[in-house]
């Protein structure tokens, strides 16, 4: 079980990397002076902030999921 929850905080945190990762590429796409690598910079950052975004979000409904579950049937009963 403590695996799991170690596992939980390891994938939320490398999504918290690139989430923040995403932001530094897209506030250094606007210092760019060509067009063409600005708009190509600034659409793969937003990319990157969405999927991370999304995994993020993900992880830490799962985990608070099964955390209400363990709450309401006991530690032994609802393991993931």
């Amino acid at each position: 079980m403590i695996v799991w929850w170690l596992q939980q905080v390891v994938l939320t945190l490398v999504a918290g990397f690139f989430l923040v990762f995403g932001v530094q590429i897209l506030v250094g796409a606007y210092r760019l002076d060509d067009p063409f690598t600005f708009i190509m910079t600034f659409f793969a950052s937003n990319l990157i902030i969405l999927i991370s975004l999304t995994l993020l979000i993900g992880f830490v409904y799962r985990a608070w999921r099964v955390y209400r579950e363990l709450r309401r049937n006991g530690p032994g009963d609802g393991e993931p």
